[in-house]
């Protein structure tokens, strides 16, 4: 529903407490009166601005959670979760008092009509934001992105690489098909025979070595690096591959592959990162949506770390600027949605692809969040 509609059904209390929050002149004691002084305010063309200018960065986090989430209302367990997942630094520009409760910001996200109570028996107790208002602050909220980096020319090299991921998922599968795989207690590859792999693929990687820590971002993570682990975990959960008695085997799922019975796209292997690193990287459709936001031209990676890395939680040793370069963009320039380059002056600049714009683009559905495009 949309703002209008979800003033109609909100009571007298809340309307009055939304009305008084922004100073509206009318009668307290009149519904209609309320609702048009609010929808007035409310629909100004500056409030939107005004709003994301004056928020912190705890209160935009939560916005953009609500703005990419395929949930349609919350119940309150559910806004309070949300809320503790964005609030998770002490950021000097929150304007407001630290010692807020989450059940305090709800009230206060009540008070400004950003959140609505259900309007049947058996929502009123869930709560929801006007799509309208979503829209609205989905575009202010971009303005914002995108005025905080710094475009480049174009660099006089730079590394694209499109369907190559789709293309080494076959050369993986031959291989598993031709040889013998015998896997350690771990169930990996013994590395012989992953350097033998890396050799065959298009885009090689170095092995892991023992001592970093590895975890968070898919099954095989620990034992493979970034690009192969995604590549090897998408094999395994589509039942292309099995490890069964030490060994690893082409399953008939897997021949049907290699035959050309099936085609696989590079769409289905984009939504299988979205899902793979969701938990370390909860809020990583929008990252990955405000990216081609930022970067439709050549931008500076340290401008777009500026305009964006604030929405990143760090992720145990990961840190905001290393999940951005290592998780994000570098695993879209694997997936074909980004190119990199270096440029003398400006130092690392990306650029989407046609392909990728039209990807992330689809990775946002107002209303509806990743929902229906990720599941």
């Amino acid at each position: 529903m949309n703002l209008a509609d979800m003033l109609t059904y909100a009571d007298i209390g809340q309307l009055t407490t939304i009305a008084e929050h922004y100073e509206c002149e009318c009668k307290r004691n009149s519904k209609h009166e309320l609702i048009q002084s609010i929808l007035v305010m409310l629909n100004r063309r500056e409030f939107i601005e005004q709003q994301v200018s004056s928020s912190s960065a705890k209160d935009l986090r939560f916005l953009n959670t609500l703005l990419f989430d395929g949930r349609g209302s919350y119940s309150l367990e559910e806004l309070l979760a949300i809320i503790g997942q964005t609030a998770f630094d002490a950021d000097p520009s929150d304007k407001q008092q630290k010692a807020e409760s989450p059940r305090e910001a709800i009230a206060r996200y009540k008070r400004c009509g950003w959140l609505f109570n259900g309007t049947t028996q058996s929502t009123r107790f869930l709560f929801q934001m006007p799509n309208d208002l979503k829209e609205r602050f989905r575009q202010e909220l971009g303005a914002m992105l995108r005025n905080r980096v710094r475009r480049s020319g174009e660099p006089g090299a730079y590394r694209e690489e499109q369907n190559l991921y789709a293309e080494d998922l076959l050369l993986f599968l031959r291989y598993v098909r031709d040889q013998e795989i015998e896997l350690n207690q771990e169930a990996a590859m013994y590395r012989r025979q992953q350097q033998q792999v890396m050799d065959m693929l298009h885009v090689s990687e170095p092995l892991v070595t023992k001592g970093g820590w590895r975890f968070g971002y898919g099954r095989s993570f620990t034992s493979y690096p970034s690009r192969f682990a995604l590549l090897y975990d998408f094999a395994f959960y589509q039942e292309y591959i099995a490890e069964e008695g030490g060994r690893l085997r082409l399953t008939p799922k897997g021949t049907e592959m290699i035959d050309g019975g099936m085609k696989e796209s590079m769409v289905q292997i984009f939504r299988f990162w979205l899902r793979l690193y969701k938990q370390a990287i909860p809020n990583l459709t929008s990252l990955v949506y405000w990216t081609s936001e930022c970067a439709k031209e050549w931008v500076t990676v340290s401008s777009l770390h500026q305009a964006i890395g604030w929405l990143i939680k760090p992720y145990y040793y990961d840190t905001a600027e290393s999940i951005l370069n290592e998780r994000i963009l570098k695993m879209m320039l694997h997936l074909g949605l980004l190119r990199i380059g270096e440029s003398q002056e400006q130092g690392a600049v990306v650029q989407m692809t046609a392909w990728g714009l039209k990807l992330a683009g689809k990775s946002f559905v107002l209303g509806g969040g990743n929902a229906s495009f990720v599941h």
